[in-house]
């Protein structure tokens, strides 16, 4: 009976992993990073709703400004829930290279 191959020192250890997806904490740092982006956006733009307004600008100015202020919540709030669609993991077998304990049964 042939003695099974053990592992060297000098060998790396090679550990079979899935190709995981991306963590929920990094998902949700970008969903929050784009929900303040976007709230941020809202807040300029009611900021210069009210400036236009008061410097007699034009309607369609102060308006569209007004309109993007009272939209932009509801569109940030719609972005933060969205959550992506997970990648399916893979997995890559990892062949035995006979240095494990012996196994019981037939040969």
């Amino acid at each position: 009976m042939p003695r099974p191959h053990r592992h060297h020192h000098d060998e790396p250890v090679v550990q079979s992993v899935t190709s995981a997806p991306e963590s929920l904490a990094e998902e949700q740092a970008h969903r929050i990073k784009r929900y303040l982006l976007t709230m941020a956006v809202r807040t300029v733009c009611f900021v210069g709703a009210a400036v236009t307004a008061t410097k007699g600008a034009s309607p369609w100015v102060w308006g569209t400004l007004s309109i993007a202020a009272i939209l932009l919540p509801y569109v940030a709030v719609v972005m933060a829930n969205a959550v992506r669609p997970r990648a399916p993991g893979g997995t890559s077998p990892v062949l035995p290279r006979g240095d494990g304990p012996p196994q019981i049964g037939p040969r």
